[in-house]
């Protein structure tokens, strides 16, 4: 096909709930919300990019900077396009994953409506629903923090992350699993909220039997993690460090990490996301799909995603209520702890004409 142009719009969603995290709270999404437009249809992408650069060096208003500048006029050059040409074609522009993964999400989509081909199936989706985690974030007092773990059971989310940084890591983890038993999947994420320095703290989490711990160290700290993995007895599982199929390869080759948590977003885009879990796989490493509350478009294709044979533990993919009262697409409803894999052409989603405006800050047209 051929591109004739993205709109580019940011969008702004309140949370039903401030989400803190080891490196910001935040109480609504600021997000990108793509249009591709070509001579055989349309696709939807988003941008997973925070308002502000503390998760990554991304952020919303960069991303819609190298968008309009440099990547989008790059695929508009090209002739013929289809979502495999998007990676090569944006090569030469170094970082800016999350912008590159937006588009190639958006033109991804329009080539396979056109083929009317669901993005599961083009992936290599084995299963029709997959198993939900819910992430929950650190709270003002442990009481609050199990009545919200609480209610994400009642519901019947099948695994709990909670979020850690020092000063609430041990007494909350100890407080969940005394309250709700061994049986529940737990794991923990720390957003390199600490240093080597910490590995004897980081062990009192050992005897808790939990799933793993996300991103202890900074995201360079190859080898840091490498050592922390040696001295502790729970699988150190790895995020931010995770740019591409060469990082995640090199980090299993190094013992850096036991578990690899795929953000598509993160790495450049959904087909670079299945190349990792294909690494992964061929090493015997198991992968989960995280999540970047994402609207109902991301929350599409990340549940596509997860449903690849190698995903086999329960990822970050909650129902749209767990951060919004209203998405701007129809509603991904939990049932029985699983969400369905959309079956439709392409993300098997579109948004809501009505929600979108309401919830729109700023539209850009960019023609090519």
């Amino acid at each position: 096909m051929k591109l004739t142009g993205v709109e580019i719009r940011e969008i702004r969603l309140p949370l039903v709930a401030p989400f803190r995290t080891s490196f910001a709270t935040q109480t609504e999404r600021s997000a990108l919300v793509l249009r591709a437009v070509s001579d055989e249809g349309e696709g939807w992408g988003e941008c997973v990019a925070m308002a502000d650069p503390l998760y990554s060096s991304e952020y919303v208003a960069a991303s819609a900077d190298v968008l309009r500048r440099f990547l989008v006029p790059a695929l508009g050059r090209r002739e013929r396009l289809d979502g495999a040409a998007v990676g090569r074609a944006l090569e030469p522009f170094r970082g800016h994953r999350m912008a590159k993964a937006a588009l190639e999400m958006a033109v991804l989509d329009a080539e396979l409506r056109s083929r009317g081909v669901p993005l599961a199936r083009e992936l290599g989706a084995v299963h029709d629903r997959v198993p939900c985690g819910v992430s929950v974030g650190i709270m003002d007092s442990v009481p609050q923090l199990l009545d919200a773990v609480a209610g994400y059971l009642d519901e019947g989310y099948v695994r709990i992350k909670l979020k850690i940084e020092p000063g609430w890591d041990v007494e909350p983890v100890r407080a969940v699993r005394e309250r709700f038993g061994d049986d529940v999947l737990l794991q923990v994420d720390a957003n390199t909220a600490y240093t080597l320095a910490d590995t004897r703290h980081l062990a009192r989490l050992d005897p808790f039997d939990l799933l793993l711990i996300e991103q202890p160290l900074e995201e360079e700290d190859l080898l840091g993690h490498a050592e922390l993995s040696k001295a502790i007895t729970t699988p150190v599982c790895l995020d931010e460090s995770i740019t591409s199929a060469r990082s995640a390869a090199a980090a299993i080759t190094l013992g850096a990490c036991s578990v690899v948590n795929v953000k598509p977003g993160r790495v450049g885009g959904y087909l670079e996301a299945r190349r990792i879990h294909d690494v992964c796989a061929a090493h015997g490493v198991p992968v989960w799909c995280g999540g970047m509350l994402e609207t109902g478009l991301g929350r599409a294709a990340n549940v596509a995603l997860a449903a690849l044979p190698g995903f086999t533990l329960p990822g970050d993919t909650s129902a749209s209520d767990r951060y919004y009262r209203t998405d701007i697409t129809a509603p991904f409803v939990l049932a029985d702890g699983h969400l369905p894999v959309p079956d439709g052409p392409g993300l098997g989603v579109t948004p809501d004409p009505d929600v979108l405006k309401e919830v729109t800050v700023d539209t850009q047209w960019v023609p090519v």
